[in-house]
This record gives structure tokens, sequence and C-alpha cells, in this order.
């Protein structure tokens, strides 16, 4: 008997394989009505660009403020991420509404935002922690630099 015997906790940490396999049978016998990781994957973009929009606005408006001498070209950078995440969102809007999914807030708890997840028919609870969200989002927002550092690179050469 271990030490983690009894303890319920443990019970709904773990995903034992043969869990897996349920789960990838479930989805088969769906039929390809219940949600694959690649739309799960899209809803959790869809959830995190609306974030994304708001910090790159707070920090546009911040710029307007200071006094830093290249807050024009810092001002155009952000309007430019921020018109790229306002076509990522609507491209992911559109796909979604062609694969029959809707995604709706549902509540927040401490450390927690859920979703509802309306996918062809199913109904599905989508929950994000406020630390995955920080993390993807930091990565999202490096990732539109970097692309937009490439872009001008290009165009200088």
């Amino acid at each position: 008997m271990s030490k983690l015997d009894g303890n319920e906790r443990w019970k709904t940490k773990m995903i034992m394989t043969e869990h897996v396999e349920q789960f990838e049978g479930q989805q088969r016998d769906a039929g390809g009505k219940m949600i694959t990781i690649e739309e799960r994957t899209m809803v959790r973009d869809l959830i995190l660009l609306p974030y994304m929009d708001t910090m790159v606005s707070k920090s546009l408006k911040e710029l307007e403020h200071s006094g830093n001498i290249l807050k024009r070209a810092y001002s155009m950078a952000g309007q430019a991420i921020q018109r790229r995440i306002m076509q990522d969102t609507y491209q992911l809007q559109k796909e979604l509404k062609q694969r029959n999914i809707r995604v709706l807030a549902d509540e927040q708890e401490e450390f927690l935002v859920y979703y509802k997840i309306f996918c062809r028919g199913y109904q599905e609870r989508f929950g994000l922690t406020r630390d995955v969200m920080r993390t993807e989002i930091s990565l999202r927002l490096t990732q539109y630099t970097a692309d937009l550092g490439s872009v001008l690179r290009d165009h200088l050469k």
C-alpha cells in the first residue's frame, strides 16, 4: 500500500492509459461530432486573443503619455500587432463558425476561467488557469513581435 492510496485528490490528477484509450475510443465512436484537439486549440486561441488585444491597447495608451523619443515607432509597432490580433480573431471566429462551434464565457473562479463550448450538438465546459493564460499570451505576443521584426528586416534589406 502506497502513501497515495486513500488520498482522493490524486484520483483526479492522474490519467491512466486505459482512460486515454477510452477517451480516444469515444471520439472515434462519436463520428467526428466531438471537438478535436486542433479545434480545442483554436478555441483556446479565440479565448486568449481578446485578452491580448486589451493588453496591447493598455500598453499603447501608456505609451501616449510617455516621453520616450521612440514613442511613434513603438506606437506603430503596437498598432501593427493589434491589427494582426484582430485578423487572427476574425479568422478563428469564421473557421469555428464553419465547423459549427460556439464559445461562451461561463464563470470565473479565483484562478480559473471557464467557458462553454457548443460543438455539433455537444456541450462541454472548458477551463483555463490564469497561469496558463499568462504563459500562452506571453508566447503569442513574443511570436507577433518576432513576426513584425522579420517583416521589418526583410523590408530593410
